[in-house]
């Protein structure tokens, strides 16, 4: 089947990338404000209107929901705090976590296995290196878990990994670079660059992945 006969309101998969590319520009400029806190979620939230658009069952209502998270957890960021914010992202990353367990890739190679398997106390080490002993970076690592494990069920579904997989491990990156930044093991004048694209294109890579897989085996 073309990519034309499964993809539904292809419009907004468009306004979604114009949105998390042009965001870009905010990002850079250093804008703030209510407006530059819409403008970062449109993104995100055009992302879960296409994977809505284009579920028909169970899973794809789960992606749906998940990247709606996500978008909620881009505005609540900035305009309720980091912890509200978080809070967001956690649940759409439990909510994606369960959707990668229901579809747990029935067969894998040891070092794919071996990469599901290190992401998360990779992930808690690297934090722990760039943050401790700051006061409350353990917070950050109880987070950090949540984002690893995704990327973990991720890169371990039957979604495609170089589309799904590829795109969770480049959202977790991103975090990690967030804390590289608050750590000060990078400057903030360098990750400004990965920060954001990171996290948008992995999140475009996640949405494609999973919604594309989904309803071509729907309209099969």
């Amino acid at each position: 089947m073309d990519e034309a006969g499964w993809d539904r309101a292809r419009w907004l998969w468009w306004l979604a990338l114009l949105g998390g590319i042009s965001f870009f520009i905010a990002v850079f400029q250093r804008l703030d404000g209510p407006a530059i806190w819409a403008w970062k979620t449109t993104g995100v939230a055009f992302l879960a209107l296409w994977a809505a658009a284009n579920a028909r069952e169970k899973n794809g209502w789960l992606i749906a929901a998940a990247l709606g998270f996500g978008a909620l957890g881009d505005w609540l960021l900035d305009a309720r705090g980091l912890e509200t914010g978080a809070a967001a992202f956690a649940i759409g990353h439990v909510i994606a976590i369960t959707l990668y367990l229901i579809n747990r890739r029935a067969q894998m190679t040891a070092s794919q296995r071996l990469l599901g398997w290190l992401t998360m106390p990779a992930t808690l080490a690297i934090v722990w290196g760039m943050l401790s002993p700051q006061p409350g970076w353990w917070h950050a690592a109880v987070y950090s878990l949540f984002v690893a494990a995704m990327a973990a069920a991720a890169w371990t579904s039957r979604f495609p990994r170089y589309r799904t997989g590829i795109g969770a491990m480049m959202f977790l990156a991103s975090d990690l670079f967030i804390f590289a930044g608050e750590g000060g093991v990078l400057g903030k004048d360098v990750t400004i660059w990965l920060v954001w694209p990171l996290y948008f294109g992995g999140q475009a890579l996640i949405a494609r992945g999973v919604v594309s897989t989904l309803a071509k085996e729907a309209e099969a």
